[in-house]
């Protein structure tokens, strides 16, 4: 069984900063793809950015340039770095671990989610 973490959100103003982890723990497939998702209330839920062992990663257009994710493979953890935080960014952000980079299939295991809110 494998677990996912998250940590990190809370409340910041727009223009703000966050950084998001996801802590993996369990039975873990040597090499992976993880990723972070969001889901704002009554929306679907989307794909923020992906990256592979290898370093190659994906973003969502509505993020490029302002967020970066990486991993740090021997702890087993994910984060995602966000500047310039929009009110639109707002969502209840996911953990995702799957075993191939199809980011927008689902599958993979999900954790918990953090909230991120951007409000004055």
């Amino acid at each position: 069984q494998v677990q996912l973490v998250e940590s990190g959100g809370g409340l910041v103003q727009p223009g703000g900063s966050l950084r998001l982890s996801c802590v993996v723990s369990g039975s873990i497939v040597s090499i992976n793809a993880m990723g972070w998702y969001r889901q704002a209330p009554g929306k679907e839920r989307e794909l923020v950015a992906g990256i592979l062992r290898t370093g190659i990663t994906n973003y969502a257009d509505a993020v490029k340039g302002r967020f970066t994710i990486s991993r740090e493979n021997a702890k087993n953890t994910v984060y995602l770095q966000m500047n310039s935080l929009k009110p639109e960014d707002t969502a209840v952000y996911y953990c995702n671990l799957r075993s191939s980079p199809r980011w927008y299939l689902p599958g993979g295991s999900w954790g918990q989610g953090t909230q991120v809110t951007v409000s004055s």
